[in-house]
């Protein structure tokens, strides 16, 4: 089997072209090629296919080999995959996935007439956030638009959650101090608490001040990850009252964007939101890291940081 391994600030799959590979069982193979002593090492597999309502087709596995509707890092390493590779000429393309159509636009690089160039950066329509209970889905009070800042109980101690579904299911937290909150053993009672009926991706927020915050992120599936662009998606337009950021976020049938420019360096690398009147946020996409262009004048920048004791964060700052 032939196979690239990609990543998108540090949200890395193995990605496997199912227009020339046959793949029998994708789940198990997912587990396999995911672990990272005995295997390629990944947070899961990503399969691209023909599609009969769109350009191409997503299909993504976790870790531990279940499927997942949607993964914003990943769906930006397809769109590079498709054009770099050649399986396409277009500079936008629609892709199924289980969380529908989503749709990508390219900025190539160093095209001209003897060269089709690189894809340097990719732009995805996320979708509007899905915020029924029902549709979440979250098991809470049904006559609930929405599930903000909600009080629950988890492991024996309280929480007030937020539950938003990016075409997959989030719940957020805040959190007083992120750095030390134990996500290893609290992470995967949240991702399978009976209260989510198909499991879900949990973001536990530090709020630092009204210009910045830090992020952890235990997912579905994989565990804690370097990053995840739904959950960022789903994370920064609902903060509660007492925990906010200093954004103006408003909602339209445009949805949420993602895109992201490619640097090929093995540093931190930078997760930004695009703060303006239709909520379209900036993000990676890539084959190696991206970083973000600065496409606005308020943007809040997300950095994966890495501790000296190991711990994973991402944190954001509002850019003016």
């Amino acid at each position: 089997m032939r196979f690239t391994k990609m990543e998108g600030l540090g949200n890395d799959y193995v990605y496997v072209n199912c227009f020339k590979e046959k793949i029998d069982n994708p789940s198990e193979l997912s587990i396999k090629v995911s672990d990272r002593h005995f295997g390629i090492g990944s947070d899961g597999l990503i399969l691209i296919k023909p599609s009969e309502v769109a350009d191409f087709k997503m299909d993504m596995y976790n870790a531990d080999g279940s499927q997942s509707e949607m993964c914003g890092n990943g769906i930006r390493c397809v769109g590079k995959y498709v054009y770099d590779y050649g399986l396409t000429d277009k500079e936008d393309v629609a892709i199924e996935t289980l969380a529908g159509i989503k749709y990508l636009h390219f900025t190539i690089d160093r095209k001209n007439a003897n060269d089709r160039g690189i894809v340097s950066k990719v732009r995805v329509n996320m979708g509007s956030p899905i915020l029924t209970p029902s549709e979440v889905p979250v098991k809470l009070d049904a006559s609930l638009e929405m599930i903000k800042d909600y009080p629950v109980e988890i492991g024996g101690r309280n929480y007030n959650i937020t539950c938003v579904s990016m075409g997959n299911p989030h719940c957020i937290t805040f959190v007083d101090d992120v750095k030390n909150f134990p996500l290893e053993t609290i992470g995967p009672l949240f991702e399978s608490n009976e209260i989510f009926p198909r499991r879900v991706n949990a973001e536990f927020v530090e709020i630092i001040d009204r210009k910045n915050a830090k992020m952890r992120v235990w997912e579905r599936g994989s565990g804690e990850t370097l990053a995840c662009g739904t959950g960022t998606c789903a994370t920064v337009p609902f903060p509660t009252a007492k925990n906010a950021i200093d954004t103006a976020w408003h909602f339209d049938e445009s949805g949420i964007t993602c895109s992201g420019e490619e640097h090929f360096i093995r540093v931190p690398t930078t997760q930004l939101v695009k703060n303006d009147k239709t909520g379209k946020h900036t993000a990676v996409a890539n084959r190696v890291f991206y970083h973000l262009e600065n496409e606005s004048n308020s943007m809040i920048e997300a950095v994966v940081v890495k501790s000296s004791d190991g711990t994973l964060s991402n944190k954001l700052r509002l850019i003016r």
